[in-house]
């Protein structure tokens, strides 16, 4: 066990939230703190770091009832604005993934550069209030006679309606570069030929897991925000994996951790949840989420001091590498570097562009700073950590 000369609990600090005593920063504010005082007298100042993130993330979707019919209906097919969901759940039960697209045009061959619809926006629509035309079909039972039904539907409408994402926050991930001599186009955006443009994904140093690089206070029943409301960590997300290089202070130079989420639908709105359309792609969903750092001992305070200059990404061909299935870096970049607007690859310079919103996640970060002040919302202890390496 290491010692520490600070030592918190997280029933302590929800106390001091409680009784209005909470000292709260953003991860951007809590940099100059530790800067100034050092992580010992920055962790016995503060109490609870904010962060935020504002990105396309796929492995995003939504369970929906849409309540029983008249004679029921046991729906195996449901669309939604005419892009499939699926119904193999129960009677009047589906889930809407967020790159579902609309049946028979996935990428719009028909209008190529024209707008993308999908389950993102069908999700977007529902929270914005918009009507959803709900489409369903059943094989007809004894139980359930109904073979077709349509209705209109709102998200009032609906008896109950869950965002269920099951891989959101990645840690890091790649930054993508085309070596090609033709543009391509990926779920990054596109990319053009000979290394003209690269994007990258994250919020550097407001992002939430670049704040808790080993997960000591982020686990399955941590409350954060989603959405725009109050949510949670369900599970490790998909594709969680701790055990890759990592530089100073842990920060990985890789994907890394990821974190399945569960919130209800209907406390959330536009602002955080919106529909993206990918040329030549398809369609996705941007979604907000931050996650409040309890500092519990002057480690944490160190790890949530982060800053972009500490933190490494690699650099992949999007062309060639990357779709192969094992693709291997061209190069390693900072997050600083990726933010300036521009990096140096091979002598090359090269204009950078982010998928995620800086803006949005400072938000992010300010809005759950607020909710944390004011005493409407608490550290959810976790009561089990994500998996993680050895520190």
């Amino acid at each position: 066990m290491k010692k520490f000369k600070i030592n918190k609990t997280i029933k302590e600090i929800n106390e001091k939230i409680k009784s209005g005593r909470a000292v709260v920063v953003t991860a951007e504010e809590m940099i100059d703190i530790v800067e100034r005082n050092g992580e010992v007298e920055a962790a016995r100042k503060i109490d609870v770091v904010t962060t935020g993130t504002f990105s396309a993330m796929c492995s995003s979707g939504a369970f929906l009832n849409f309540g029983h019919t008249s004679p029921r209906i046991r729906a195996s097919k449901v669309w939604l604005n005419d892009v499939p969901a699926y119904g193999g759940i129960a009677a009047v039960d589906c889930y809407i993934g967020a790159t579902e697209v609309v049946e028979g045009d996935p990428l719009n061959s028909v209008y190529p550069g024209e707008f993308n619809y999908g389950g993102g926006h069908v999700i977007e629509d529902l929270v914005s209030g918009n009507i959803v035309k709900l489409r369903a079909e059943g094989y007809g039972t004894d139980c359930y006679p109904a073979r077709k039904h349509e209705k209109n539907i709102t998200l009032q409408d609906l008896n109950n309606a869950i965002l269920f994402n099951p891989r959101n926050a990645y840690q890091n991930y790649n930054c993508a570069v085309n070596l090609s001599d033709t543009t391509i186009y990926t779920y990054m955006g596109m990319l053009r030929p000979r290394m003209a443009n690269a994007s990258y994904a994250t919020s550097g140093q407001l992002s939430p897991l670049f704040n808790d690089p080993y997960y000591r206070t982020i686990g399955i029943g941590t409350r954060i925000f989603l959405g725009g409301a109050q949510g949670f960590v369900a599970w490790p997300g998909t594709q969680h994996n701790p055990d890759v290089p990592r530089g100073p202070n842990g920060v990985p130079k890789q994907g890394a951790g990821t974190i399945a989420v569960i919130g209800n639908l209907k406390e959330m709105n536009r602002e955080w949840l919106a529909g993206a359309s990918i040329l030549g792609y398809g369609v996705s969903l941007f979604v907000g989420i931050g996650i409040p750092i309890p500092i519990l001992d002057e480690e944490m305070a160190r790890f949530t001091a982060v800053k972009d200059e500490d933190i490494y990404t690699q650099v992949y061909d999007y062309s060639m590498d990357y779709p192969k299935g094992q693709p291997k870096p061209i190069a390693e970049v900072s997050y600083k570097e990726l933010r300036s607007g521009n990096i140096i690859i091979d002598g090359k310079n090269v204009l950078t562009a982010p998928l995620s919103s800086y803006y949005k996640a400072q938000q992010i970060a300010n809005i759950l700073k607020e909710w944390i002040e004011a005493g409407k919302f608490f550290i959810g202890e976790p009561q089990l950590n994500l998996p993680s390496v050895k520190i």
